[in-house]
């Protein structure tokens, strides 16, 4: 964003609204945000484009919000009363619900966007738990009426069975039209409530986003809830005590504003010459340093990922590039975690975590298009509490790093809170892919005649390969998932090793439960053996647990006819030659070095089981 210096006029608090909109994926989040802009002006027909607030390529390719944004626009009423209206826009995917979580809490309000034709999804339920924990005022509207043949009725039914409310406290717009847009935003005037807080208190400003600026540092998005913010003032950040000189504070219209000033109940930016995102954490609390605030603002946990993988360049000579391009990353999304680690299959490369899978498949196509990088990605896997006999507990996120079987006690992996939104005549196949993933039944309840909700407990390493499209797949694309973290949980869960002629490929080492390690273990076995090219001595293909193997198949190898010259004679000069072969096999095998092609780590992501 550029900065531009302009004179913000001081708005009563009074005639402020801080919202957001709240939506399942492709509900038209973003154009109801377009069509808000250009109906407060805020942009000029000339600088209008389609998703004005999602910046990135992939945001408008993908339809989603991957990074929050927040932009300030001026309404004035037909009665001559001007408004400020701060809309703070949130992220739709699972993935990002820490992110969506602290931008309900800088809010007063919420739009609930459905759209008219998918109705309420699973996501939606959650995001309207999340509001109301906030206590958030929701004002719910029905989106993409100019739709053929949509049934509005229905979805009104829905919102009414979720919130209560009446057919007349919907809104039924088309925001790519423009039709009804106008009434919501009068709603938002009416219905959400101005923002409370003392001016004159010590300051308590939240943190709920950020980005990297190359030249200033880190630009922390912040909602003002006491005091003052100030230009120049000393400030704090409470989760490390650290200490900052607030530079350069003002709004954000799209591009940043200078104040002089942030009250109680604004929202803007701050800069104060943080060189290192990682000191500026999302959800955390800004105060004074000459009148600190007796506490910090609740809600802050630090983002932990969920989902770890392996990131190898295919040109071992790309190693500092892939570090560069990683760090490159990191400036603009703290999420994002990796360290060094060795493969002795792939080289060096990355360990990464990742909030989710779709975090993680944004990041490798950021890779891929921003920096140009040819990557390989090892199998996802989950972060698992090791208890050790002698007491201790070890954090495993690599399942190569696994201890020995005999020196463990238990193994906990993370579980799920997860919902199922399905239509009622796919219910019976919903559950058995849930159950085949080691789910947990809890309740069945039904939003509508035609629609239920499935609570399951799932493990997260059951669902970070193809859960998901299992579950799009028997429902004929019609269901809708949402998970949240509940807790880690103890389970009978062994490493499985793959070796390639007695030696362990520990990029393909995988953390399963034992009942399906067989089931698995043949599956990769029976995969690598159509992938792996033949060599001219035999590839032995093994499934391990410990020392136990549970699989074995081969790859055979090319055979020369050496017989081919003997005309008859005795049969034993038949046999000095198969003889002399097989002993030039062994030779070559001790020396082989066999090369696992790309496809063979691709594929064990695309396996079913």
């Amino acid at each position: 964003m550029e900065q531009k210096h302009e004179r913000v006029p001081k708005m009563n608090t009074r005639n402020i609204r801080n919202f957001c909109i709240i939506a399942h994926i492709d509900h038209g989040k973003s154009t109801l945000a377009d069509r808000l802009l250009e109906t407060t002006s805020t942009l000029s027909q000339n600088e209008m484009v389609d998703q004005v607030l999602d910046d990135m390529d992939l945001e408008r390719e993908r339809g989603i919000t991957i990074k929050s944004h927040a932009v300030r626009m001026e309404y004035v009423r037909p009665d001559g009363r001007r408004y400020t209206l701060n809309l703070i826009d949130t992220p739709g995917h699972v993935d990002f619900s820490y992110e969506v979580s602290r931008s309900l809490a800088a809010c007063e309000g919420a739009l609930l966007l459905v759209d008219a034709a998918q109705g309420v999804e699973a996501q939606t339920i959650s995001n309207v738990l999340l509001a109301l924990d906030q206590d958030l005022e929701i004002i719910p509207v029905i989106n993409k009426i100019d739709l053929p043949n949509v049934d509005v009725d229905r979805v009104v039914l829905q919102i009414h069975d979720l919130l209560g409310v009446e057919e007349s406290e919907i809104h039924k717009i088309s925001a790519k039209e423009g039709v009804g847009v106008e009434g919501v935003l009068q709603a938002i005037i009416d219905l959400i409530p101005p923002p409370t807080g003392d001016p004159d208190a010590e300051l308590q400003a939240l943190i709920f986003d950020s980005i990297f600026d190359r030249y200033r540092g880190a630009v922390a998005s912040v909602r003002v809830f006491q005091g003052s913010l100030q230009t120049g003032m000393p400030i704090r950040f409470f989760s490390t005590a650290r200490e900052f000189e607030a530079e350069e504070i003002g709004v954000l219209r799209l591009r940043r504003v200078k104040t002089r000033t942030l009250q109680a109940g604004e929202v803007g930016y701050l800069i104060a010459g943080v060189k290192d995102l990682e000191e500026l954490h999302m959800g955390d609390t800004v105060t004074g340093c000459s009148r600190p605030a007796g506490e910090p603002l609740p809600g802050y946990q630090e983002v932990k990922p969920m989902v770890f993988s392996g990131v190898y360049p295919v040109d071992a000579e790309d190693y500092t590039d892939l570090r560069t391009a990683l760090e490159k990353l990191r400036l603009n999304d703290a999420s994002l975690r990796f360290e060094p680690e060795t493969s002795t299959a792939l080289g060096f490369g990355f360990r990464c975590g990742f909030l989710g899978l779709l975090h993680m498949e944004i990041v490798q196509e950021r890779l891929a298009r921003e920096f140009d990088m040819d990557i390989i990605t090892t199998v996802p896997n989950v972060e698992y509490e090791v208890l050790l006999t002698n007491g201790d507990v070890e954090v495993v996120h690599n399942p190569a790093e696994m201890p020995p079987a005999v020196q463990i006690d238990e193994v906990a992996e993370p579980l799920l809170n997860a919902q199922i939104l399905v239509p009622a005549e796919y219910i019976g196949a919903a559950m058995q892919v849930a159950q085949d993933r080691r789910g947990v039944y809890i309740t069945t309840e039904f939003v509508d005649p035609t629609r239920a909700l499935l609570r399951y407990e799932l493990p997260l390493s059951e669902i970070v390969l193809d859960f998901y499209d299992r579950l799009k797949s028997v429902s004929r694309g019609y269901a809708s998932f949402d998970y949240e973290y509940k807790e880690h949980r103890a389970a009978d869960l062994v490493k499985l090793d793959l070796l390639i002629n007695e030696d362990p490929v520990d990029a393909l080492s995988a953390v399963v439960h034992r009942d399906k390690a067989y089931e698995w273990g043949r599956a990769i076995c029976s995969k690598l053996k159509e992938l792996i090219p033949r060599q001219m001595f035999e590839v032995v293909i093994q499934a391990a647990i410990g020392r136990k193997i549970i699989s074995r198949t081969s790859v055979r190898p090319f055979r020369k006819n050496v017989t081919a010259k003997c005309y008859g004679g005795d049969v034993t000069r038949k046999r000095k030659l198969l003889e002399r072969q097989r002993e030039g096999k062994r030779r070559m095998k001790q020396v082989g070095n066999i090369e696992i092609p790309q496809e063979a780590f691709l594929a064990v992501l695309r396996m079913e089981m």
